[in-house]
């Protein structure tokens, strides 16, 4: 996590999750919507997260594709 001062918790609200990972609040939501509520089902207004939920979405911030980068296809060898 990027905010190492904050007091570590059992439950986080959205906007201390966001703080605590060093994102905007629609980032987070951006990840959540994306990796967890993605049935079609809309987000709960109000979403509490764990420590364990903050890794998770941090491995997921690292895995999305930066929409700036274009990726070149490999070439077939």
């Amino acid at each position: 996590m990027k905010n190492l001062n904050l007091p570590l918790r059992k439950v986080y609200t959205e906007q201390e999750a966001a703080q605590a990972l060093g994102i905007s609040l629609p980032l987070l939501h951006s990840i959540l919507d994306e990796n967890v509520f993605n049935d079609g089902a809309p987000r709960p207004a109000n979403v509490m997260l764990e420590a364990s939920d903050l890794i998770l979405v941090e491995f997921w911030m690292q895995t999305t594709p930066n929409p700036k980068v274009v990726r070149i296809p490999r070439r077939p060898r």
